[in-house]
C-alpha cells in the first residue's frame, strides 16, 4: 500500500511541474514582429524546471495584458538551434528586442511586478 501511495504521490508531482507550452519561436515570426516595429519577449523553459513554470504563467498573463508585445518561448534542452542562435545557455532565460536589438536579458527572473516592469519600459 505504501508503494502505490508513494508511485502516485511521484507522479502527481511530476504532473504539477510539466509544463505544458510548446515552442512558438521561430526566425520568420521574430523577423515579421520587428519589421513590424513590435516589442520581441522570448522566454527560455526547461520542461521540469519549476521556475520556469512559476515565470511561465506570468509571461502568459502578460501575454493577454500586453496586446501589441509578441511573446515567444523555446525549450532550451529541446530547441538547441534556436539557444545557440540567441546564445542562451541557461532556462528561465527572458530576452527583449526591440528595434532589431536585444535590450534586455534576465536569467531567473520570477517575480510578476519586476517582469511587468521592464516590459513597460520599453513600449
Amino acid at each position: 500500500m505504501k508503494k502505490i501511495i508513494f508511485t502516485l504521490f511521484f507522479l502527481l508531482t511530476l504532473n504539477v511541474y510539466a509544463v505544458d507550452k510548446s515552442t512558438t519561436y521561430s526566425t520568420e515570426v521574430f523577423n515579421k514582429a520587428q519589421k513590424d516595429g513590435k516589442l520581441v519577449v522570448i522566454n527560455s523553459w526547461q520542461e521540469t524546471c519549476v521556475t520556469c513554470r512559476i515565470q511561465i504563467e506570468f509571461l502568459d498573463k502578460a501575454e493577454k495584458d500586453f496586446k501589441d508585445v509578441v511573446f515567444l518561448s523555446f525549450d532550451q534542452e529541446r530547441d538547441t538551434e534556436i539557444a545557440k542562435k540567441l546564445k542562451v545557455d541557461y532556462w528561465t532565460t527572458i530576452l527583449i528586442f526591440k528595434d532589431n536589438e536585444e535590450v534586455y536579458r534576465s536569467i531567473g527572473q520570477t517575480d510578476k511586478d519586476k517582469i511587468y516592469s521592464i516590459i513597460n519600459s520599453f513600449l
